[in-house]
């Protein structure tokens, strides 16, 4: 993609670095950094900005859905598990298996996973809301200690 555009966010649980076009976000991802190095410039399209405005309701507990404009890449089988993935409401959890029998396809567990791993619209598609059939937290990329506090920080700001 040319012309690509980065903002980052300091959320309460780490750097998110977002990506976009002129006209879509293209990534929402938890980088390893200690502070921001990337502000808003001249030349940053509004639905970064936007993007950036909508994170920062959401970690202060005012937004639970997003409504700007993304894109994402991946093969049918992956946009498949992502859009099955929105349909997960806020501060409500499923299972890899759930999402493989809502894409038609429940002996595809272990492939949603790996397609969950592989989503980078971090929040906004909400990979962190998938659990173990268990009930148990299971693999987030931005670290399980990040997918607990979403969790937990959508469950308490639901309750108000």
């Amino acid at each position: 993609m040319s012309g690509l555009f980065k903002m980052d966010y300091e959320s309460p649980i780490g750097v998110i670095e977002i990506s976009s076009t002129s006209e879509a976000i293209c990534s929402i991802l938890f980088v390893e950094r200690n502070m921001a190095v990337n502000s808003k410039q001249d030349q940053t399209p509004k639905v970064l900005v936007d993007c950036f405005n909508q994170l920062d309701q959401y970690f202060k507990g005012e937004r639970s859905e997003f409504t700007f404009p993304y894109v994402v890449e991946g093969t049918l089988f992956q946009k498949q598990v992502w859009n099955a993935l929105t349909g997960i409401e806020y501060a409500k959890t499923g299972s890899y298996k759930e999402i493989a029998v809502s894409i038609g396809n429940e002996k595809a567990i272990r492939a949603v996973g790996s397609a969950n791993g592989r989503n980078q619209l971090s929040i906004v598609i909400p990979c962190h809301r998938i659990i173990g059939s268990n009930g148990k937290l299971t693999g987030y990329a931005g670290g399980l200690w990040r997918k607990e506090w979403l969790l937990s920080h959508e469950r308490n700001c639901n309750a108000k």
